[in-house]
């Protein structure tokens, strides 16, 4: 759409014009978005129940010769879980890559942003409108899938030999808050992104590269956002079962090896969620800060 096309943004109409010019990205979401639940809603069901009496046919086999299981069960279990998972962890970097490069980015490089701003809408508006309603868009949406993945992994957590322990590092934020959080600050990212360097493709970039930041401290931090247990073990492995060791320290022929058992799951989920949102808003001021300079003026809402 070239700028000419755009109609005049009035105060009441800028989240449809939003609606308008991005149609397609939130086309594409939705599609991802029910693909994505769909499957989750299969590894709930019947792709966990068929893998699980894989597993219950395999360990009845001990070490019998030649003993048929339903390999295939599992290995497609396997499969589609780890797709599943890797789909909802991935939420973080689309919304970044669509914000930087389409949201901000593109709309900067093409001039739109700047008609918006003459005509009717204050910079601090627009941008107001540009993240509000995406991050309503991403928080329900990452809000449903978050909570389908949990079902899912719930579902065969105790019922398949393999499943992936709640601290794997995608399945502690898939199943949790966490990786909504995670999303918004990439929406602030590649806001923040675009509003600096004004074009599509090197924002995009940007964006993707803050959020692989964001991610990556996040979880260096996580461990020690709350208290750990400890207890002196012969063993430098010896923790309890279904805890997350997180050190171990030689002190004479012992070992003190401190863990997070399963009860600190949602301490850990709601401080990590606390400190990425935190992130999010100094990302967000940040955008406001660019913005001011950008426009070369006071911005006020």
């Amino acid at each position: 759409m070239t700028i000419l096309s755009v109609p005049a943004p009035g105060k009441p109409r800028l989240i449809r014009w939003l609606l308008r010019l991005h149609r397609p990205a939130l086309g594409v979401f939705t599609v991802l978005a029910l693909g994505t639940a769909a499957l989750l809603l299969l590894l709930h069901g019947p792709l966990v129940d068929a893998a699980a009496e894989g597993w219950r046919q395999y360990d009845a086999c001990g070490f019998t010769p030649r003993c048929a299981y339903d390999q295939s069960a599992i290995l497609r279990y396997k499969n589609w879980y780890n797709y599943g998972t890797l789909a909802v962890a991935a939420v973080p970097f689309l919304t970044a890559a669509w914000a930087g490069g389409a949201l901000f980015g593109k709309e900067l490089e093409t001039g739109t942003a700047q008609l918006a701003w003459a005509q009717s809408s204050t910079p601090a508006r627009w941008l107001t409108v540009r993240l509000a309603a995406p991050a309503a868009v991403v928080t329900v949406g990452t809000g449903v899938l978050v909570w389908l993945h949990h079902l899912a992994w719930a579902a065969g957590s105790d019922r398949i030999d393999t499943a992936k322990e709640w601290y794997d590092v995608w399945v502690f934020h898939t199943n949790g808050p966490t990786v909504a959080a995670l999303a918004l600050a990439g929406l602030a990212a590649g806001a923040l992104a675009g509003l600096l360097v004004r074009r599509a493709l090197p924002a995009l970039t940007l964006a993707l590269l803050l959020t692989g930041a964001v991610w990556g401290t996040t979880q260096q931090v996580m461990p020690r956002l709350w208290p750990t247990d400890g207890r002196t073990e012969p063993s430098a492995y010896d923790v309890p079962s279904g805890a997350w060791k997180v050190s171990a320290v030689k002190k004479g022929d012992q070992w003190y090896v401190t863990y997070h058992p399963y009860s600190h799951y949602w301490p850990l989920q709601l401080t990590t969620t606390a400190l990425v949102l935190t992130v999010a808003a100094l990302l967000v001021a940040a955008c406001f800060l660019v913005l001011r300079r950008l426009t070369g003026k006071a911005v006020a809402r």
